[in-house]
This record gives C-alpha cells, sequence and structure tokens, in this order.
C-alpha cells in the first residue's frame, strides 16, 4: 500500500491531462468523500476512471477493462494471420489520437506523484525489449504503451496498424513469457481500488466481495447499510456453489428477515436492497484505499440518500477510505448536502463539472452553499 499524504488522503486533489474526454482538468481539493454532479458527457465518469488508474498505477488489465467496457476495439490479426479484433488503446488517449509528444498524466496538482501513460517508439525501449522486437520494429510502424510511475517502467507492445500480418507475430514475442516480460517487477506501490455502479454487480461479485470480509469486523459494515432501508433484517449469507447445474445460478446472498421462518434472496427484495448491500460490501473491502461509485443514486430511494451518505461520510472516516462518486439526481445532491452538515469533520466536497468545447472546469461548493441549494431547492446537479 501506498504511504498516506500529511492530510490523510491519497489524492488531495487531482489533474488530469490528454485522458479519454478531458484534455485538461484541475480539480483544486477532494474530500475524504467528493461527490461529482454535471450534464451527461462532461467527463464525470472518466474522472472515476483517471482515479482507478492513478490508484492501480496503469496496471494493463485496468486499462483493458475501461477499452472493454466500452467495446472500444480494432481490427487486428491473431498469431495465425486470422482476421480478429483488438483492444484500441488510443482511445485512451485525448480525442482518440495517440502521439509520442502528448502523454497522459494522472495525479496530484503538484506533479510529484503523476502516473504517466505515453507512445513510446522502439528507439526508447530497454536493450532486451528492442532486440526481441527488432524484427518487427524495422521499418513499420511498431509502437508501446509506455506507463510510468516514480521509478518504475511498463511496456505493452502495441500495432495500430489495421490487418497489419506482423501484429500476430508481434502479440506472440509480447506475451508474458519469463524471457520477454514487459513488466518491470518492482513495487508500484499499488493502492486497493473498488469499483461500484451504475448497474448492480453480479451474484458472483457479491459472493467475492463478502467472502473478503465474512467473520471480521467489516462484515457489520454491509448489514449497517441493509438495514438503512429495512430493520428487520437480521442476517446474511452466501450459500450455494460455485459451478450450479442451475446456469447463472451458482452462489447468491441469502439474508434472514425477522418472523420469516427461512431465508430470502437478497435480489428477491428488490434492487434497492441490492445497491445498500453491495456499497457497504465495496465501503469494508476499500480500508485505507479508494471507492469509487458510478451514478452512485441508483436504487436508492429519495428518504434513504441522507441517511446512506451519513453512512459512506462515517464509514470512509472510520475505514481509511477515499470515496469519489457521481450523480445525476437533485434528491441525492441534497442528502449528501444534509449529511455532511451533520458530519462537517468527515470531508464531504460536492464538486459539478462544466464542460466549454474541449475545456472541462471544476466548480466547488462551500459547505454553506451547498446547505443554501439543498434548502431552497436550487439545482446544482
Amino acid at each position: 500500500m501506498s504511504g498516506e499524504h500529511t492530510n490523510g488522503l491519497h489524492l488531495p486533489d487531482l489533474s488530469i491531462s490528454n485522458f479519454r474526454g478531458i484534455d485538461r482538468l484541475s480539480i483544486r481539493r477532494l474530500g475524504g468523500v467528493t461527490l461529482l454532479g454535471g450534464r451527461n458527457g462532461v467527463g464525470k465518469t472518466t474522472v472515476l476512471d483517471a482515479v482507478r488508474v492513478h490508484a492501480e498505477r496503469g496496471r494493463r488489465s485496468v486499462l483493458d477493462g475501461l477499452l472493454d467496457k466500452r467495446e472500444e476495439l480494432v481490427p487486428a490479426l491473431d498469431e495465425d494471420d486470422d482476421k480478429v479484433i483488438s483492444r484500441d488503446y488510443a482511445a485512451l488517449f485525448y480525442g482518440r489520437v495517440a502521439t509520442q509528444e502528448r502523454p497522459i498524466t494522472i495525479g496530484p496538482s503538484s506533479g510529484t506523484d503523476d502516473l504517466r501513460i505515453e507512445v513510446s517508439p522502439p528507439s526508447d525501449w530497454p536493450p532486451v525489449q528492442q532486440e526481441v522486437f527488432a524484427d518487427a520494429s524495422s521499418g513499420s510502424d511498431v509502437r508501446a504503451i509506455k506507463v510510468t510511475y516514480r521509478d518504475n517502467t511498463r511496456l505493452m507492445p502495441w500495432l495500430p496498424v489495421a490487418n497489419d500480418a506482423r501484429s500476430g507475430w508481434l502479440r506472440r514475442q509480447g506475451s508474458p513469457t519469463p524471457q520477454h516480460r514487459l513488466i518491470d517487477r518492482r513495487d508500484w506501490s499499488i493502492i486497493r481500488c473498488q469499483s461500484l455502479g451504475p448497474g448492480l454487480p453480479s451474484n458472483k461479485q457479491l459472493a467475492q466481495l463478502w467472502d473478503r470480509v465474512a467473520l471480521t469486523e467489516e462484515e457489520d459494515l454491509s448489514l449497517k447499510a441493509l438495514r438503512l432501508s429495512d430493520r428487520g433484517i437480521e442476517r446474511v449469507a452466501v450459500v450455494g456453489e460455485e459451478q450450479s447445474r442451475y446456469r447463472g445460478m451458482g452462489r447468491r446472498v441469502v439474508v434472514r428477515v425477522r418472523d420469516h421462518p427461512h431465508p430470502v434472496p437478497l435480489k428477491s427484495l428488490g434492487n434497492g436492497f441490492t445497491r445498500l448491500f453491495a456499497a457497504g460490501l465495496a465501503l469494508a473491502n476499500s480500508r485505507d484505499g479508494f471507492l469509487i461509485v458510478d451514478e452512485a443514486e441508483n436504487g436508492i430511494h429519495y428518504s434513504l440518500q441522507r441517511d446512506f451518505w451519513s453512512m459512506v461520510l462515517r464509514s470512509a472516516r472510520q475505514h481509511n477510505v477515499q470515496v469519489l462518486a457521481t450523480t445525476h439526481s437533485r434528491d441525492c445532491v441534497r442528502g449528501f448536502a444534509r449529511a455532511a452538515a451533520e458530519i462537517g469533520e468527515a470531508g464531504g466536497i460536492y464538486l459539478r463539472l462544466e464542460r466549454d468545447n474541449a475545456r472541462v472546469r471544476a466548480v466547488e461548493y462551500t459547505q454553506e452553499e451547498l446547505e443554501t441549494a439543498a434548502e431552497q431547492d436550487i439545482e446544482v446537479r
């Protein structure tokens, strides 16, 4: 785990450049819990993606996951030179244009702890990799994605030329074999980062989160979240087998409800219960790290918003979790404002992102402004 900053936050502020739909964005201050509002397409989810990429130090699995989620693919050839589709790493860069002159940088505004993602030609590669790819790079447009954090560097082979016959060979040479491994094995100081939303997690995801906290003090946090909606829930368990004869079943969450003779499936109680349980589990799994929540209002009734955010603010402080969430909901903002006013020391901050052509800026609401907006029903989303 990475060491904390002086104010206890992994990211006290944030600067993003050339990442996805954001050319440049500077957020002057992040809180223990930061809620992001703004219109569709302004870049809220991109901020969450950037925080996750920074926390996990640009690991290939994270970058691939972002591309897969949005189906950002290009034509390529496999090892047998058959046509396939491959991930389009250029889509990670602003304007979907990846050039050596414009790297992605994500980190605190001081620039002292930036993660850097850039295009790297063969001339910049370590000698062992120049030798491995010498035949492929000769006279062709072979490039790599280079990820740098502090003194560590990671290279991922990339051949952006569609249907180039060299791509199958390059893919084989770039596979993670001991002699050709491109990943620097030194300590990258990765920070734990859980993500939630915008949809509901699968039964498998819920079971995995539960396994990590079952019979620990963090288990109570998931129950506390569930009881925001219904205090008749007494106990939670995960039942079933990983491989079930019933397709899609596998392991699943069940709950014991007061005055009911048998356990009932959590999902039979509705999406709201599942969402609350998932939020509590995600918080419990994020100790000393990040939790990012996309569309935090989903599935949670407006009357529970203040209690929900009160739980998040208190739990984030107790478990040393830095939370960043997005919303489109006025009720969500109002509930957050009221909870933050009640727990002022917990560090709740509301930011609205605004876009003017390519420029994105973050407008921070003071505690007083947020309270006034909540009380007078002023639009701040």
